[in-house]
């Protein structure tokens, strides 16, 4: 008689035991996918393009603000420019374009989208020449186009100097995603690794596979280790120039 009583109770503890572990396991997903959707917006590239007399508008996603990449204001030749048109001008003999298949470029861009959107969560803009100061090329029409990431609000950065070993760590139970990495060095360079000689070279010289090799090995860990070497990344810079690794990282549930 207690046979069946003991298979009821183990089913019972059973489907109790495999609801719990559902939840935990949706929970879990749903956490993760979360994490994860917040990962591509903060990782990817953006870019926004508008024509002259149009509003631009940037945005980033919550826990986010903007980083300015770069900005371009005027006219490519050939520009074929789907979204912004050349203007047409008419004459007796008809109707023509204007000089528009001209190189036009405002550089002043990039530092004007830097001073109106850089560390804001959202910024709009009206594209006019008189945004960007004086305008070199009056009769040609022009558009506007701003590339920018998504930093995150809370981050964490780390400098290593060459040959030194970097850890990145997040808490238990979290997940690193690293949104920037750097290895060679910057004419700002850095208090950590400052150069051996004052006549050191003090060009940028950069690897172009440091992000990649970055994410490739610690991208979605709760911590790695990686050193800062030219077996790593590559020797982008002048022999005998002190180079150096910065990373900047969140974590994430």
């Amino acid at each position: 008689m207690l046979f069946p009583d003991v298979t009821l109770s183990a089913i019972n503890y059973a489907f109790v035991l495999g609801i719990t572990c559902l939840t935990v396991f949706c929970n879990f997903t749903k956490s993760s996918s979360e994490f994860s959707g917040y990962l591509s917006k903060v990782l990817r590239n953006y870019t926004e393009q508008a024509c002259d007399g149009d509003f631009l508008s940037v945005r980033c996603p919550p826990r986010t603000t903007i980083t300015v990449q770069s900005a371009f204001y005027g006219r490519r030749n050939p520009s074929h420019h789907q979204h912004c048109p050349s203007y047409q001008r008419h004459t007796l003999a008809g109707t023509n374009p204007l000089e528009d298949d001209k190189n036009c470029n405002m550089s002043t861009a990039h530092q004007k989208m830097l001073d109106e959107c850089q560390d804001s969560r959202s910024c709009q803009v009206l594209v006019n020449s008189r945004l960007f100061g004086t305008d070199p090329c009056p009769s040609i029409s022009k558009y506007l186009i701003v590339w920018y990431k998504c930093r995150p609000n809370e981050y964490k950065s780390k400098v290593a100097c060459e040959e030194e070993r970097m850890k990145l760590s997040c808490k238990r139970g979290m997940q690193m995603a690293i949104y920037s990495a750097m290895f060679g060095r910057t004419q700002q360079g850095t208090l950590e690794c400052p150069v051996h000689h004052r006549r050191a070279h003090t060009l940028d010289c950069q690897s172009g596979v440091a992000l990649q090799v970055l994410t490739a090995r610690c991208q979605g860990r709760q911590s790695c280790i990686i050193r800062a070497s030219t077996r790593e990344f590559g020797d982008p810079c002048y022999s005998g120039t002190r180079k150096y690794l910065s990373v900047i990282y969140t974590c994430g549930e």
